[in-house]
């Protein structure tokens, strides 16, 4: 898997936001990467942020999604323009 940053680095080098979750669901599989709104992700620190993109990791119990810092625990991604 990427690390983190080589994953944001990724993200940044694509034109818009879909079209980096889609290189990212590429380059990731299986993790699961999903575009958010950053007003959505106010108040949670971002595992990384560039000038125009912005990673935080996804935690899942099967059923439930969680902002998660835990490299070992991330089922995901959420990704979001900043």
């Amino acid at each position: 898997m990427a690390t983190v940053d080589e994953a944001l680095s990724l993200a940044e080098a694509q034109p818009t936001v879909r079209e980096a979750a889609a290189v990212l669901r590429q380059q990731l599989a299986p993790l699961r990467v999903m575009v958010v709104d950053a007003f959505d992700m106010r108040g949670e620190a971002p595992l990384a942020q560039g000038a125009r993109r912005a990673l935080w990791g996804a935690a899942s119990d099967g059923h439930c999604w969680s902002v998660s810092h835990d490299p070992g625990a991330l089922a995901g991604l959420y990704l979001a323009d900043v």
